[in-house]
């Protein structure tokens, strides 16, 4: 399948119309003044070297050659070439809480939006290392395998919302096991699980599960993203939610928790900051461990194909330029 790198350039083909149209009424206000003078068919007489049709010729010609070059412009490209590169770096998961206590705006906009924004800006510097996403709320799932793909990272990180996991809760430690069979079966001693959560109302035992992760090389660092005082959580339409008494639930972080599954994890616990999520810090630490060496396939750029048509556009060309107006002012013989 054919795509254009920069199709705004296809628009040069709507001028091909006009160099016919101008070169018509240049021809007909030609024969005028030509009529002015004289006899017409008395002038032509006059005028033995003068060619009705080479003008119309030398325009298409023109026309043709600009049309393809036009489409040499637009940068056609066809399919796209899949490459197999060597890589060495690290497996990281990230683990991310989408249950509905992220919505607090104790960060800006949310702690949802902000933990996505941090991991955003992470993907953006990554180089060699691969990545996954695990979503989780009441259970987990992976919204992204490991992949050295960051473009499809960043993709699949914008469709995530609490809507992403129907089942209300934090099961940590369902994150940290999904993630534990998610990494590739190549890496061995690079791999590393960061789970960015508030903690809170947490439903299974996570800091068996992070013990787990170390037994087999894995560690587990956590990001906590709350506050103390915590904040309500909003559901749409101004309304906030309620327990099954009627209070309004002021959710906060539950650093307690996150600091004992990192420490199970033989990871780090880092409280997020607005300004400062932590995320980068702590892919640092991971970037200290044994780097594994991976075969890759990713996509290269696209087979170009604008050489092709400029070079048809090109013989065009010169056919033009080797026609003369008049007859005999040629290289045709």
């Amino acid at each position: 399948m054919i795509q254009f790198a920069q199709i705004e350039y296809l628009l040069l083909i709507l001028v091909i119309p006009f160099l016919f149209l101008f070169h018509a009424l240049y021809r007909r206000t030609r024969r005028k003044r030509l009529a002015k003078i004289g006899d017409p068919a008395l002038v032509e007489n006059l005028m033995p070297g003068a060619s009705k049709s080479r003008g119309w010729i030398k325009l298409t010609l023109l026309s043709i050659a600009l049309f393809f070059f036009a489409i040499g412009l637009s940068r056609p490209q066809l399919g796209a070439k899949l490459k197999e590169v060597d890589t060495k770096g690290v497996e990281i998961i990230l683990a991310l809480d989408v249950s509905n206590s992220m919505l607090a705006e104790d960060y800006s906009p949310n702690r949802l939006e902000r933990a996505k924004l941090a991991i955003s800006r992470l993907v953006d510097k990554l180089k060699e290392d691969r990545i996954g996403l695990i979503v989780f709320a009441g259970n987990a799932f992976v919204q992204l395998p490991i992949t050295a793909d960051y473009i499809s990272a960043k993709i699949f990180l914008n469709s995530i919302s609490t809507s992403s996991v129907p089942v209300q809760g934090t099961a940590m430690g369902d994150a940290i096991n999904t993630a534990i069979k998610s990494f590739s079966l190549e890496s061995k001693n690079s791999r590393a699980i960061v789970l960015i959560t508030d903690g809170e109302n947490h439903e299974d035992d996570p800091v068996a599960a992070a013990k787990s992760a170390l037994e087999l090389g894995i560690p587990v660092f956590t990001i906590g993203i709350g506050t103390d005082a915590g904040k309500p959580i909003p559901m749409g339409n101004g309304e906030l939610l309620k327990d099954k008494d009627g209070k309004i639930v002021v959710s906060k972080l539950d650093e307690k928790t996150l600091s004992e599954v990192a420490a199970a994890g033989g990871g780090t616990y880092l409280r997020a900051g607005n300004s400062d999520f932590g995320l980068e810090a702590i892919v640092d630490k991971i970037h200290n461990m044994d780097k594994q060496s991976y075969k890759s396939v990713v996509f290269e750029d696209f087979d170009e194909q604008y050489m092709y048509f400029f070079g048809i556009a090109l013989v065009f060309l010169l056919l033009e330029l080797m026609i003369g107006e008049r007859k005999g002012k040629n290289f045709f013989k």
